[in-house]
Parts: C-alpha cells; sequence; structure tokens
C-alpha cells in the first residue's frame, strides 16, 4: 500500500467521509507538510482503495441544501489492512532518499566553492521550511495529541538537518582554504 493510500485509509477508518472532507481534514491537520496526497489525486486513490475494496462508497443526500455526496466507509478487509500497516509504520525505519544524498556522493566532482554555495542555499531553504512549519504548526493549534506530535517530530528533523548542515558547510569552508593554501 502506497503512503497516499495509507493516509487516505486512515482517514476513513477513524469515520467515514467524503472527498472534500478528506481534503479539510488534510489542510486542517497541517499534512501537507509530511504527506504525499495532493488535492488532485484524493479521488483517484478513493477510487483505487474502493476498487480493492478497501473502502465502499454510498451516496448520502445532504440535509438541507447542497448535492448528493459519496461519503466512504472503511471494509472489514481495509480495517484488517490498516490495522496490519499502522504498526509497521510505526515500527520499521525506512530508507530516506532525498536528492541531498546524490548531491553528497557526487561532491568529489564539484568544486568546493560551488559545493558550498549550494549547501549555503540549501541551509537558507531549510530554515524557510522550518518556519514555514513553525508557523503551520501555530495557527492549527490546538491539536489532537497524533497531530501534534507529527509537527513536532518534523521540526526536530529540520532542527537536526540544520545542525548537520551548519558544520558540514564548516568542514567543507575549511577543506577548500587547506585546498587552496597548498596551492
Amino acid at each position: 500500500m502506497t503512503n497516499s493510500e495509507l493516509d487516505i485509509l486512515s482517514l476513513i477508518a477513524e469515520r467515514p467521509r467524503h472527498g472534500y472532507e478528506i481534503e479539510r481534514v488534510i489542510e486542517e491537520r497541517g499534512m501537507r507538510d509530511w504527506t504525499e496526497v495532493g488535492f488532485s489525486s484524493i479521488y483517484y486513490v478513493l477510487k483505487k482503495l474502493e476498487k480493492n475494496a478497501l473502502i465502499e462508497g454510498h451516496t448520502e443526500r445532504q440535509v438541507g441544501r447542497g448535492p448528493a455526496r459519496k461519503v466512504y466507509h472503511v471494509t472489514a478487509a481495509g480495517k484488517a489492512a490498516w490495522r496490519q500497516a499502522m504498526p509497521e509504520a510505526l515500527s520499521v525505519p525506512r530508507r530516506c532518499d532525498p536528492p541531498l544524498q546524490l548531491g553528497l556522493a557526487s561532491l568529489p566532482g564539484i568544486p568546493p566553492a560551488d559545493a558550498v554555495a549550494a549547501l549555503r542555499q540549501y541551509r537558507e531553504r531549510l530554515v524557510e521550511r522550518q518556519e514555514h512549519v513553525r508557523a503551520r504548526w501555530e495557527s492549527k493549534r490546538p491539536l489532537p495529541y497524533h497531530v501534534d506530535a507529527m509537527f513536532n517530530l518534523s521540526l526536530t528533523m529540520i532542527e537536526a538537518e540544520l545542525k548537520w548542515i551548519r558544520g558540514f558547510i564548516q568542514t567543507l569552508a575549511s577543506r577548500e582554504q587547506t585546498e587552496q593554501g597548498g596551492e
């Protein structure tokens, strides 16, 4: 099951929801900061989950005005798949393959000054990301404990990466000075 499928299945496992409600919850919880689910992919994922019999959709009329909406309910198979996937998601670390790793692997082919400049730009963007996540976290409070934990984890990871990149930039800058002094 993909992360997007698991994200949406989890929201439906909480309680029956229609597509717009799923989008609203994703937005309210700040899930865009860590999930792969884009607005345009919600209905694609819903159809896939329904095709795989993990959810069922039923058209329900709105009270008062408004069009009928298709509300999705988790099936027994969906609940079982969700129950199996959740402990794994919580207990098995996943490989992280960001483009930064590829850049680090290619450092010997890049002039040191270019590498330092690129990493400084990365650090600036990481600081912007940190500020964005912090602002989103603050604007969404109070949050359920599990959503609060997701924001906390995101910020902790960004802070750790910032600490690492600051030190690595210093290492590269020192190395560049040493190499220039040796010529």
